[in-house]
């Protein structure tokens, strides 16, 4: 039995970040997941009943410390581009293997696991760290550049646009890991980003920039963060959640934004799924390979992404009618709402990825230990010493599922909690005005659990 599961999790790990969690799942299908699932909604829907009854939360903040920024921006943004340069020459020259070649390890599991998982906990690590700021300043002074071109206008669509292509090359492109193909993409993605930077502003990545946009939007759940204003910074903590109250409702593009992320996450988890397989004509225990459903996936990524908006949109307008409001306040609901979906969509990426990160993770520090693959102890680690054992043994297994429980109740506590106030600030609708929305967060916790759970096959 460990050696199936040893085996298991040595197949899972190297395809990519998205299958590092199928060889938990003998342990898992032994859990009642049902009751847990069963009790995780009957808590959120408690959540929402207990909130109508009584006073929201105040999500106060109170700051920690202040000081002076000790290194500028465009300093460590520079930094982190020559970083990046090195990781592309690595996963061009360096191992084709994607568990040895340090690219892929820090785009999948450092900068996609780790550092949303640090946003989610102390604020936005990545707006200081960027590889954008600080060449584009750069770049914009060289050549005089003081205006834009007008892509301020289009809002988060360049965002949302980013994003839909990268959660193809994750979910459904043929080889995401490939170190080559990687470092051919992350290449071209900077660059693109850089010359579009350069004609609008640094101020564009903001709205512009899929990360950026995707960072800065999950941190605003962290109980930590900061605030920097010219050359001081300021640490805050309060409430998960404090940030998102302080928020100015969403626009149309960003609305697109936080559901495609949250139609994102999902799809990744429902398209290794028996269930999804098996209506794609699939047999789980022999797929075929990502080639065989690269169409029918690319179809499902944005059929979710549809439903998934329309879902929530749909939710919100049922709310209004409850409440006996007309449907022109619509908009000014849709905006500040779709805020109090954040902690959902974060609480499911730091679910979902928990087991790539404590298995991955330690890739990372043997890629770095050796990073062109030539017999290199740059950190003093032996040549052999990853182990993911612990995924056959069933005492860890249940901590693990504890905390994906944890987290995705968690986040969908807040999230009830958040829309309750956001919606009660701005509309001042009645109770019944809640129930659709808060109807569709316990069907998500539901979701997201059973997807955790449920049997595995691609």
């Amino acid at each position: 039995m460990r050696q199936a599961a040893a085996l298991a999790g040595a197949l899972a790990l190297l395809p990519g970040a998205a299958l590092a969690h199928a060889s938990e799942r003998m342990v898992i299908l032994t859990l009642p997941t049902g009751w847990y699932i069963l009790g995780a909604a009957v808590a959120v829907a408690l959540t929402g009943v207990l909130a109508l009854m009584g006073r929201l939360p105040a999500f106060t903040a109170r700051q920690l410390w202040q000081r002076r920024v000790i290194v500028p921006r465009p300093v460590v943004s520079w930094i982190a581009a020559l970083v990046w340069a090195a990781l592309v020459v690595t996963g061009l020259l360096g191992s084709r293997d994607p568990m040895a070649n340090p690219l892929p390890l820090m785009v999948w599991t450092v900068m996609w696991v780790a550092l949303t998982l640090a946003c989610v906990i102390v604020g936005d690590l990545w707006r200081g760290i960027d590889p954008w700021t600080g060449p584009v300043r750069s770049a914009r002074r060289l050549l005089g550049r003081t205006g834009g071109i007008g892509l301020a206008r289009l809002g988060y669509l360049p965002a949302v646009l980013f994003y839909l292509a990268f959660a193809w090359f994750e979910i459904v492109s043929l080889s995401p890991a490939d170190p080559a193909v990687l470092a051919r993409v992350v290449a071209g993605y900077w660059l693109v980003v850089f010359v579009l930077a350069v004609a609008e502003g640094e101020d564009w990545l903001e709205r512009g920039e899929a990360f950026t946009v995707y960072f800065g939007f999950v941190s605003k759940i962290a109980p930590l963060w900061h605030e920097t204003h010219g050359d001081t910074v300021r640490r805050f903590a309060g409430l998960p959640g404090a940030q998102v109250l302080r928020m100015t409702p969403l626009p149309p593009t960003a609305i697109a934004f936080v559901t495609l992320v949250l139609a994102g996450v999902t799809f990744d988890g429902l398209s290794e799924s028996f269930w999804w397989l098996a209506r794609i004509g699939i047999n789980p225990l022999e797929f075929p390979g990502r080639s065989a459903v690269t169409g029918v996936n690319t179809a499902g990524l944005l059929a979710l992404w549809a439903l998934t908006g329309a879902t929530i949109l749909a939710a919100l307008a049922l709310g209004l009618r409850l409440a006996g409001a007309p449907l022109a306040r619509f908009g000014a609901l849709a905006g500040p709402v779709l805020l109090s979906f954040l902690p959902i969509a974060a609480g499911y990426h730091v679910a979902h990825y928990f087991i790539a990160l404590l298995t991955q993770g330690q890739y990372v520090l043997a890629a770095l230990n050796d990073p062109l693959h030539r017999d290199w102890a740059l950190l003093g680690l032996p040549e052999h010493w990853v182990s993911f054992g612990f995924l056959s043994d069933a005492a860890w297994v249940h901590a693990i599922w504890a905390v994906q429980f944890a987290v995705i109740l968690g986040a969908h506590v807040l999230a009830v909690v958040l829309s309750m106030r956001l919606s009660d600030d701005t509309e001042r609708l009645s109770g019944w005005s809640h129930l659709p929305v808060t109807v569709l967060m316990v069907l998500y916790t539901v979701l997201g659990l059973w997807l955790l759970s449920t049997p595995t096959g691609a």
